[in-house]
């Protein structure tokens, strides 16, 4: 069999070769019309074919792995670049929105005539504070977070920086710009100027070097260097920064987050109120109004805000109140505790007052054997500005008198209090409102 194959592949002219049984080896160099096929066991056809022929099938293959290879990559390269367009287009549009954004804002910073504010430059900011280093951070809020910073001047500032993911602080930076940038007085906390770019928004003001009250108040050692003449005179310029808000502005303003955190002392221990975010305006004749949501500080909430939403001066009154009591005795109205007996510092100062005009509240650690009757006055006064009902609490023109003069003084009705104050307000305020505690450290925060 070898041999006739190799004998007809050495022939040009051979077409094909069989071997049939019986009669051998045949060799075809004409063209094949037909064939016959015997029916004896051992015979075949075996016929001549191009080497391109044979590798015909793996040919076709190939070429349909390829294209179907091709057409995928094409497909793979379309879809890259269709993805890449979207991608600029998305950007695209983000960075118009963006600016869309920030044109609006400035927009309506002069709409509300604030455009005389100065305008900080981002790259100054950023300059100013290291780039918003962990090492110039000096309080984290519930909107944001203040930084310190110095500008080329030497100037130090405290600059608060708008947290991108707080929807509601939004609101409550574009409400203090509004306020602040029209508030001058020696007992509020001055706004330098403010920054806009892009998604960020920042608030620049004057730095406290003394930050803010309660790092004193509430703090074992630093509560000694704010002896009795110092806390009187703190006392003394709240209510002059609260008269300017209440009557002497050409805007009533009503703040409405009044608390130790929220008064900055300078290097001369001067307070400075400060943090508007929360703060209304109000107009011509109205004397209360009613946010539908309650927001603030448990503890210094007036009883009429913090169950119905309803705010005015007098619910100024009340947190200024309580803020007296905190002065007078050192202690934190969120963390009091005397025993048993009483578990609310409004309630202690009662029972105080009631026994002892008020004297055994002052401060243990500090001396006071001069100013005994200064002392038992701010202790009735404080507890006049958080009785329960607002009509029975004076108003800020009153309380300055009060403090300024010897007139007699009426005698407080008894506060409202249940077996744990703070709870029982927290437990009602969060079932029949939206409460929210923004209790952040101030400059530590402005």
């Amino acid at each position: 069999m070898q041999s006739n194959a190799n004998r007809c592949l050495r022939n040009c002219s051979c077409l094909a070769f069989a071997y049939i049984n019986k009669i051998g080896c045949l060799v075809g160099n004409q063209e094949l019309l037909d064939m016959v096929q015997f029916t004896e066991e051992g015979e075949f056809l075996s016929i001549r074919l191009a080497c391109s022929e044979l590798a015909r099938g793996k040919r076709i293959k190939i070429i349909a792995v390829s294209a179907i290879s091709l057409c995928v990559f094409f497909i793979l390269v379309l879809a890259a670049f269709g993805c890449w367009r979207y991608r600029v287009k998305q950007n695209g549009e983000a960075r118009v929105a963006m600016d869309i954004s920030e044109d609006s804002w400035k927009n309506g910073l002069r709409s509300h005539d604030v455009s005389g504010s100065n305008f900080f430059e981002m790259h100054t900011i950023q300059a100013a504070t290291d780039n918003f280093s962990v090492s110039n951070k000096l309080g984290q809020g519930g909107f944001g977070t203040v930084y310190k910073g110095k500008l080329k001047d030497g100037k130090e500032i405290a600059i608060k920086r708008l947290s991108n993911s707080s929807g509601e602080g939004t609101e409550e930076f574009m409400n203090e710009l509004k306020l602040i940038s029209k508030l001058q007085h020696r007992n509020l906390v001055r706004l330098l100027g403010y920054c806009i770019e892009g998604e960020e928004k920042l608030l620049i003001y004057e730095f406290m070097v003394n930050k803010s009250l309660d790092t004193f108040l509430f703090d074992l050692k630093k509560k000694l260097e704010i002896d009795w003449p110092k806390r009187f005179n703190i006392i003394q310029g709240i209510t002059r920064g609260l008269l300017y808000l209440h009557h002497d502005s050409f805007l009533r303003v009503v703040h409405h987050d009044l608390k130790a955190s929220n008064i900055l002392l300078d290097e001369k221990m001067n307070p400075k109120i400060s943090d508007f975010g929360l703060a209304r305006k109000f107009q011509g004749t109205q004397n209360q109004d009613n946010s539908g949501r309650v927001f603030g500080t448990l503890g210094y909430m007036s009883p009429e805000y913090a169950w119905t939403g309803t705010h005015s001066e007098k619910s100024d009154m009340y947190s200024f109140g309580v803020l007296m009591l905190e002065i007078i005795s050192g202690k934190e109205i969120s963390s009091f505790s005397h025993g048993k007996e009483e578990k609310n510092l409004v309630a202690y100062a009662w029972r105080s007052w009631s026994e002892t005009g008020g004297v055994d509240l002052l401060d243990q650690d500090i001396d006071v054997l001069d100013s005994v009757e200064a002392v038992m006055r701010c202790v009735q006064i404080g507890l006049l500005c958080v009785q329960h009902q607002a009509m029975d609490r004076p108003n800020i023109k009153q309380v300055v008198s009060m403090l300024t003069s010897t007139m007699d003084l009426p005698k407080p009705e008894q506060p409202m209090f249940v077996s744990d104050t703070m709870d029982s307000l927290s437990l009602k305020s969060n079932h029949c409102k939206d409460l929210s505690s923004d209790d952040e450290n101030k400059q530590e925060s402005p």
